[in-house]
């Protein structure tokens, strides 16, 4: 059984820091934020959906100390991701001291818990990664599949809500994104179900989760996701994916006119204003 008493290691800096320290911090402080908001405990045996790079992984192991263990599941290949890839990053993690505690999965949720035997795991983590999902449904077959297999279920994405002004760009611009993923066949963006906290919540509870404790954070402002998510629906690269993958007139108008938005957001901002908006995190039973 876990340890009932949070674990300082948390706050100790990241394998990670030694690769691109500048935007790494603010990335582990949000998680340490995160973990210490579930009340993960030391010892815990945890499944964590959607690891990619192993950024929550990375703090996760920190957190449940070399008693714990982390089954990390994501089924991105290898090579996705920037500037390191998913392969690169954990490899660099499986390498350092808390490698041991970490046993990376490429594969789907749902196919790793068919051999999971019941109460398993005493918590499963969704750090950022429910908006990954390629629909509602498959999000609903997972938290299906994970009922019974862990004792909680810990959830943090972004809120569609900015209680800073500087803010709003980054709603615009996931809205914007998740409008255009919508019409393609296959996206490999972060953004391809941009579900708000309520729709998460209804979902949960049909898969059989109570809600036990929810909170709205906003983000330091070095936590620059906002910005990154922004300037790729800024940038012309977006107007060329419309021009490519949107056959109706209308629904390139519509997509056109949210980039202007977000464009029209950003310069009354000034780039530098732009920050990331509110991230829902919440725990289920």
């Amino acid at each position: 059984m876990p340890d009932p008493t949070p674990n300082p290691a948390v706050t100790l800096q990241s394998q990670h820091d030694i690769v691109k320290p500048s935007t790494q911090q603010p990335q582990n402080n949000h998680r340490t934020n995160l973990l210490n908001i579930w009340s993960i405990s030391s010892n815990s045996k945890i499944i964590e959906i959607g690891c990619g790079q192993g950024d929550c992984t990375d703090v996760l192991a920190r957190t449940i100390g070399p008693a714990g263990h982390i089954d990390a599941i994501d089924p991105a290949p290898l090579n996705y991701g920037s500037p390191e890839t998913l392969g690169e990053a954990q490899a660099r993690l499986s390498q350092s001291h808390i490698g041991p505690r970490i046993t990376w999965h490429q594969t789907t949720p749902v196919e790793f818990l068919t051999s999971v035997e019941e109460g398993v795991y005493d918590v499963a983590v969704f750090c950022h990664s429910i908006w990954y999902f390629t629909s509602p449904a498959v999000i609903l077959d997972t938290l299906c599949a994970l009922k019974g297999k862990a004792g909680k279920l810990c959830i943090a994405e972004y809120a569609l809500s900015a209680t800073e002004a500087g803010a709003v760009p980054h709603v615009l611009a996931a809205l914007a994104r998740a409008s255009l993923e919508a019409y393609k066949i296959v996206s490999e963006e972060n953004i391809r179900t941009a579900l708000a906290p309520d729709a998460i919540r209804r979902i949960a509870k049909e898969a059989g989760w109570k809600l036990v404790g929810e909170k709205r954070i906003v983000p330091e402002e070095g936590l620059e996701d906002g910005k990154w998510e922004t300037g790729t629906v800024v940038n012309r690269s977006f107007l060329e994916e419309v021009e490519k993958d949107i056959k109706e007139e209308k629904v390139k108008v519509v997509l056109t006119s949210m980039r202007e938005a977000v464009r029209e957001a950003v310069d009354a901002l000034g780039e530098k204003g732009v920050r990331t908006m509110d991230v829902w995190v919440a725990t289920f039973e």
